[in-house]
């Protein structure tokens, strides 16, 4: 499928939709754009066009230009000639059924319907499709135009054919697809990000470290790690020439005595507001855009370099 995708619908145009769309654009796609809201188009048009100097930094595919972005104010016109479809509405199963069922009576039969839902089940969001089998899960990570990571998976009535070829439609457009071979409350990576923020604010709840002294552990720490390699690749290497099962030999044990001492805080008033003094706190004069823009400058570059090691990429 990856080299039939010509044409793409982007249903939704908001932070996720916005990004996904100058990513499609930069790739060399035509993108077919659509949102309701009122001013979505000139929103639109604002995003990409401040999405566009990070992916020319990245490198654009043959035949990338803005001029290849079209808005419909109907979804219909926008998914008529689509060969994939990504939506990215808001996160309300009932709003994803009914907008789910539209886009499969809208779409040409051989398009792929992919989600960009960051937590819900496929098997709900079809459950009104009169072609359920291409209907998938296509989570990409925030903001999509910048990191790699999408999660695809299935329903109960997707068919395996369709999660194989959105992998390979992914993967042809730089993407580092996963399958999600299971549906599960909030796929992975939001998985393993909620178990980190559980004991992040676990910690700030019991007094034990300041938000900044949290932010500064995993910047300063394990997060540059895992910025490289994936957990269980670096305690692979934390167990030297031994590897994991050296690790897992010695260090079983503590780490099991960890988990059960893990908290499990509530999301009360006054750990929110606890938390948000705290982040304000730490960023000081800094502002949410310069730092959002160094962020993105800095992704560049260690994407870069990852892809250049051939090793680590």
């Amino acid at each position: 499928m990856a080299s039939t995708v010509k044409r793409v619908a982007v249903v939704a145009t908001g932070v996720i939709g916005a990004s996904w769309a100058a990513y499609f654009l930069a790739q060399g796609l035509d993108v077919e754009a659509t949102d309701p809201s009122a001013g979505a188009e000139d929103r639109l048009r604002q995003a990409v066009a401040a999405h566009w100097e990070p992916l020319s930094r990245q490198g654009l595919a043959a035949g990338a230009s803005l001029e290849r972005l079209w808005f419909h104010a109907r979804l219909e016109d926008a998914l008529a000639q689509a060969d994939f479809v990504q939506e990215s509405g808001p996160e309300r199963l009932d709003f994803k059924v009914d907008l789910f069922r539209r886009m499969d009576a809208a779409a040409p039969a051989h398009a792929i319907l992919a989600s960009s839902s960051s937590g819900l089940a496929v098997s709900d969001m079809q459950a009104q499709c009169a072609r359920p089998e291409r209907v998938v899960l296509g989570h990409p990570f925030n903001p999509p135009h910048m990191i790699p990571l999408v999660e695809v998976g299935g329903g109960r009535h997707t068919a395996p054919e369709a999660i194989a070829r959105a992998m390979a439609f992914y993967t042809h457009i730089g993407k580092r697809p996963i399958h999600v071979k299971r549906e599960i409350k909030g796929h992975i990576a939001n998985r393993l990000q909620a178990a980190l923020w559980r004991e992040a604010f676990h910690l700030v709840n019991e007094g034990v470290a300041s938000v900044t002294d949290i932010d500064t552990a995993i910047a300063q720490g394990p997060g540059l790690r895992w910025a490289l390699m994936g957990p269980f690749m670096n305690l692979h290497l934390s167990g030297g020439d031994g590897g994991i099962a050296h690790v897992l030999a010695h260090l079983g044990s503590p780490i099991e005595d960890w988990w059960c001492d893990l908290g499990a805080p509530s999301m009360s008033d006054a750990l929110k507001s606890q938390v948000a003094e705290g982040v304000a706190q730490e960023l000081g004069a800094r502002q949410t855009h310069d730092l959002a823009c160094a962020r993105d400058a800095l992704l560049i570059d260690l994407l870069r370099a990852k892809q250049s090691s051939g090793v680590l990429d």
